[in-house]
């Protein structure tokens, strides 16, 4: 009876054994990883594998879509969303935020700073920007397709200029100079009750005796401002503090901006006409706390600033770096426009036409963010042990990201084309390289090598990698396309019988 006992006791005693023994290191291992900074791709173990005739990893439709988006600014005249970035790791070389910022015809986005450098992209619109530029205000007129950077500290305004269209901006946050609070932190030059103005911070008599005013006249520029970061301009909707300085010259707005953040300029430094060093001076928090409890702002060099800042640059007017039947692409890097060196970010526009893809391959140098901007498709991105990563279906406003040295492609729907912009997180020229097409390097490395890898012949491998003439941007096989949905079919139908048009009338439009 006790042997009994004994043995079964023993036999429990294993069984826990056997239990511990293969619970541990399972919880053991993604705890280190998560430790070391490292990201979980989802491998299985090797045992695991062997089992299963091979590797295997669990893919996540959603992986590489952005989708964490916060409104930060939300006014009857306009509003600003931020799709925040995934968090730190190896694996992401430089954290990105987006903004989307949509302002209602004749509003105003009030003058600020914030914490983080932008790369404005007019998506739709017109609009006038102004920034302090080496201490002088510079005004920009920007129309659709250009791109503007306002560098952190700096302060700016945005102005809708148009009196029936939407303006849409896509912008780029670079949050590497950012306190790391939150996507981004505005400091509000103007403001009031909503926003509040940083001045508010400072009690009435400092001001009062700052601006060489009187304690009421101070709590009555305080207390105006109610309508939010964006407000209308037009006499029917702002208050008149807004509508009256849109309406001042360019020099008088930059005055007023020097008189909300307490600055005045040394007389004999406007008559100065010795050019100032090439130093962009931006106005900070410790500036204006320098403006507020010091004399005079601090200036790296004497002289009147020149308002010579870098302008915008407009993707839409210059000609694509590739073009073929099925698409094409434009990458602007610092050495097309140089403030994009001061972000050390690249910019980048794709119109792929429909039912065509951009070849499969990788960036060896950046990581790339994109937005599509108009159509549909599909994207894929693949792990560095050949499995897939992300296949998925991307619309309009989608926002996507690939890492660096991940292999990936984008391809358009049957039915329309599929343009999508975006940044890099390097300035220098981006060398992408193609895994397929008359510009692979397949067909850059050596056969006998490159055969040996595959273990087929050299004659074999010719035939396959020199199949496909077209470079870059390629058609898809209608079996290959991605599968149509109920919406496609409808307008393929739809489509179908435009081609019973006679001709002549085809010719005079669509």
């Amino acid at each position: 009876m006790r042997s009994n006992y004994l043995l079964s006791l023993l036999t429990l005693l294993l069984a826990l054994l056997v239990v511990c023994h293969g619970v541990v290191p399972a919880t053991a291992r993604p705890q280190l990883e998560e430790e070391e900074g490292e990201w979980d791709w989802g491998r299985r173990s090797e045992d695991d594998d062997e089992k299963k005739g091979g590797p295997s990893r669990p893919q996540d439709e959603k992986l590489f879509l952005l989708q964490r988006s916060k409104q930060i600014v939300k006014t009857e005249a306009g509003e600003m969303r931020v799709v925040k970035s995934v968090g730190g790791g190896r694996i992401v070389d430089r954290p990105m935020h987006i903004g989307f910022i949509t302002m209602e015809p004749q509003t105003l986005y009030v003058p600020q700073y914030i914490d983080s450098s932008l790369i404005l992209f007019v998506r739709r619109g017109e609009a006038r920007i102004g920034s302090i530029y080496r201490d002088e205000l510079v005004e920009k007129k920007l129309k659709t397709g250009d791109i503007y950077r306002i560098s952190a500290g700096s302060t700016f305004y945005m102005e809708n200029t148009r009196e029936r269209q939407r303006l849409h901006i896509v912008c780029s946050i670079d949050p590497s100079e950012s306190l790391g609070l939150g996507s981004f932190q505005s400091f509000f030059i103007g403001g009031g009750t909503h926003p509040t103005s940083i001045l508010e911070g400072f009690n009435r008599e400092t001001l009062a005796n700052a601006f060489n005013v009187t304690e009421s006249e101070v709590e009555e520029i305080l207390n105006r401002q109610r309508g939010g970061p964006i407000v209308f301009v037009s006499d029917s909707h702002s208050p008149s503090l807004w509508t009256k300085f849109s309406q001042l010259k360019e020099q008088d707005r930059l005055q007023q901006l020097k008189r909300m953040a307490g600055f005045q300029p040394e007389p004999e430094e406007e008559e100065d006409e010795q050019e100032q060093e090439q130093e962009e001076i931006t106005w900070s928090w410790r500036k204006l706390l320098n403006s507020v409890f010091g004399p005079r702002i601090e200036k790296s060099g004497r002289g009147r600033a020149s308002s010579e800042s870098p302008d915008s640059y407009n993707i839409y007017d210059r000609s694509p770096d590739f073009q073929n039947n099925y698409g094409w692409s434009v990458a602007l890097d610092e050495s097309d426009y140089s403030p994009l060196k001061h972000s050390g970010i690249g910019v980048y526009l794709v119109n792929l036409t429909a039912g065509s893809m951009m070849a499969p391959h990788l960036n060896p140098t950046a990581t790339e963010y994109g937005i599509v901007l108009r159509g549909s498709g599909r994207i894929q991105i693949v792990y560095p042990n050949g499995t897939s990563a992300m296949n998925t279906k991307v619309k309009q406003g989608d926002v996507f990201w690939v890492p660096k040295y991940f292999a990936f492609c984008q391809m358009s729907s049957r039915t329309s084309p599929l343009e999508f912009f975006g940044f890099t997180t390097s300035a220098r020229k981006n060398r992408p390289q193609f895994l397929v097409g008359s510009n692979s390097i397949l067909r850059t490395l050596p056969n006998p090598e490159l055969a040996a890898a595959f273990s087929v012949s050299e004659d074999r491998l010719k035939h396959f990698t020199k199949a496909q003439s077209e470079a870059v941007i390629l058609p898809m096989a209608e079996e290959t396309a991605p599968p149509m949905t109920t919406e496609e079919k409808k307008v393929m139908k739809y489509d179908l019988k435009l081609v019973r048009v006679p001709k002549v009338i085809k010719r005079f439009g669509d």
